[in-house]
């Protein structure tokens, strides 16, 4: 067995690494993302104009974007967008949406249960957990020591 050195390392490491366009990246995310935004608020217009109210409406655009993502996900389009558009496809209710139905679909070969069951907050699940302990968190700072 042959060692090499860290500085040998780097350098067989860059030939087989692909610098990224940031600029491009950033600017396709930027478009994307806003897109998906775009999306949000036309369909809020569409849901006011049907004389909704403001919550009812704003629970008609959450779900229809989440309905949309895990479609577009089921059908294999979903990650076409996101490998084009990278983080712009992580507007958080699209991409938590992807994040429950990709694992889902992966594992449907295994069954209801244990296959989409047990799968499917197998991404999403640690967000869920740790977003509600970090508001948990910051709940009791702020009713201790902000009141």
């Amino acid at each position: 067995m042959s060692s090499i050195s860290n500085k040998e390392y780097e350098k067989m490491v860059e030939g087989y690494t692909k610098n990224s366009p940031i600029f491009t990246d950033c600017l396709k995310a930027f478009f994307v993302g806003g897109l998906i935004c775009a999306l949000g608020e036309g369909l809020r217009h569409f849901f006011l104009s049907l004389n909704l109210s403001e919550t009812l409406t704003a629970s008609s655009v959450s779900i229809s974007l989440i309905f949309l993502a895990a479609a577009l996900t089921a059908a294999g389009v979903f990650e076409k967008i996101a490998k084009f558009a990278g983080a712009g496809t992580l507007v958080p209710i699209t991409g938590f949406s992807n994040s429950v139905v990709s694992p889902a679909m992966e594992y449907k070969t295994e069954g209801w249960v244990t296959g989409v069951g047990a799968k499917m907050f197998i991404v999403a699940g640690p967000v869920i957990v740790y977003g509600t302990a970090a508001s948990i968190v910051a709940g009791l700072i702020y009713y201790f020591f902000m009141r």
